[in-house]
């Protein structure tokens, strides 16, 4: 496979760029390798600047639920770019999405949009504190909700009781109203709500982690945090940025039958622009500005672009039900292929799946939460995705991210894949 152009447009962008890249995992570090240049995409295909084609799993890390440049969206997106970029002003578009999504999530009563998952997250937390007049939040180890500085903790020797910062730059004075609990682990939560009675403001959880590899919640453990969040006086956050849209038109919330206080949407719901939605009930929403105390604020939230890609997106995911259930269909055929792989040549593979999400763990271990995830072989991930780019299929440059399936993912593109994964 030849690289060089992509090597060559490296070798100008570290110059330019932190790493060479404006976001961590496209670097390549973790396997072994420089990133690839892409130069187009379409439909489940992405094409590098050397003129390689891939079969995409990554979907730009989620928002791809219908391939790459979808011809509708792409109708609308042009159509609009036409009637101006951005106004830092009021249109009816944005009434329109926001109606879409209160009707396939009925939790989030009123939203708010903004333009990343981490200013969704951020904005959310931050209303929960002004709504309870509580500091103190509660995360999961190996859940990421974007990169503010208060989410930027892991737990420190003390593990349920102190937290410090996961990056430089970020105080420890912020870091030390996150509490870091244990995802799927019950006791781990009650401990946190018992040590720090009536200060909690938010617990904050991925509903199906999928930043530390695609860990499912087991039975009961949403319900639980719904529960012990209630019982406390302290809001519920889904953070949906992945899995909302995905896991179905009403995310995880829907899939798994437990309704959050707040939620957080992105990826899909921009239709692959900059886009992303915090809301939930009414009576926390209020307390945003200008109705509100809670500040937040943004000149390019909600812009024309955006939400028409958003639009068209959902409304083709509400009127075509069956594309989720194609892609369900398909990502069980490839994680029933990874397994049998892991059985054909005595390999360590763990496989979690749920609707068009999955994770092949290069470990022997359930992976049921963080230290699961955490006994993958890197290095045995690092062959299997050089081996896997060789020969056409692009997946995560890391163990600990998501395969993303997409509705442009035909029988044939599955069944190549499955074929390479059987191979010698």
């Amino acid at each position: 496979m030849n690289t060089s152009k992509s090597e060559e447009l490296y070798k100008i962008a570290l110059d330019l760029m932190p790493g060479g890249v404006n976001s961590p995992v496209r670097a390549f570090g973790s396997v072994g390798r420089n990133p690839l240049f892409i130069d187009h995409a379409k439909g489940a295909y992405v094409y590098d600047v050397d003129g390689n084609e891939f079969i995409d799993y990554v979907c730009s890390w989620g928002p791809g639920i219908l391939g790459h440049a979808h011809p509708e969206v792409i109708e609308v997106v042009v159509k609009a770019c036409f009637d101006g970029l951005t106004f830092g002003a009021p249109t009816g578009k944005e009434n329109t999405l926001a109606a879409m999504i209160r009707e396939c999530v009925p939790s989030m009563e009123m939203v708010r949009m903004v333009n990343s998952g981490t200013e969704a997250t951020m904005s959310a937390i931050r209303a929960a504190r002004g709504y309870t007049g509580r500091d103190k939040i509660i995360k999961f180890k190996g859940c990421y909700h974007g990169h503010s500085d208060g989410l930027l903790v892991q737990a420190g020797s003390a593990a349920l009781t102190q937290s410090v910062p996961d990056s430089g730059g970020v105080p420890a004075s912020f870091a030390s109203q996150t509490l870091v609990a244990l995802f799927n682990d019950k006791d781990s939560v009650r401990e946190l709500f018992e040590n720090n009675k009536d200060q909690i403001a938010a617990l904050i959880v991925e509903p199906v982690a999928a930043n530390m590899g695609v860990v499912l919640p087991e039975e009961g453990f949403l319900s639980f945090l719904r529960d012990i969040t209630a019982e406390n006086g302290a809001v519920l956050i889904f953070d949906e940025v992945i899995t909302g849209f995905r896991l179905g038109i009403g995310g995880a919330q829907q899939w798994y039958g437990v309704e959050p206080d707040m939620t957080t949407l992105g990826k899909i719901v921009g239709g692959g622009m900059p886009m992303a939605v915090y809301g939930g009930k009414r009576e926390i929403m209020k307390n945003v500005a200008p109705t509100g105390k809670v500040y937040q604020a943004g000149t390019l939230s909600g812009n024309p672009i955006a939400t028409t890609a958003g639009i068209k997106t959902v409304e083709l995911l509400m009127d075509h039900p069956e594309i989720y259930e194609r892609i369900e269909a398909n990502t069980k055929k490839l994680a029933a292929a990874y397994e049998a792989r892991a059985e054909k040549f005595g390999q360590n593979i763990h496989v979690n799946q749920v609707g068009s999400l999955m994770s092949a763990f290069f470990t022997d271990q359930d992976v049921k939460d963080y230290a699961g995830a955490v006994s993958s072989d890197t290095d045995a991930y690092a062959r299997y995705f050089n081996y896997m780019l060789e020969h056409g299929i692009y997946v995560a440059p890391s163990q600990f991210e998501a395969m993303f399936i997409s509705g442009a993912h035909s029988d044939e593109d599955i069944a190549k894949t499955i074929d390479v994964l059987m191979a010698d």
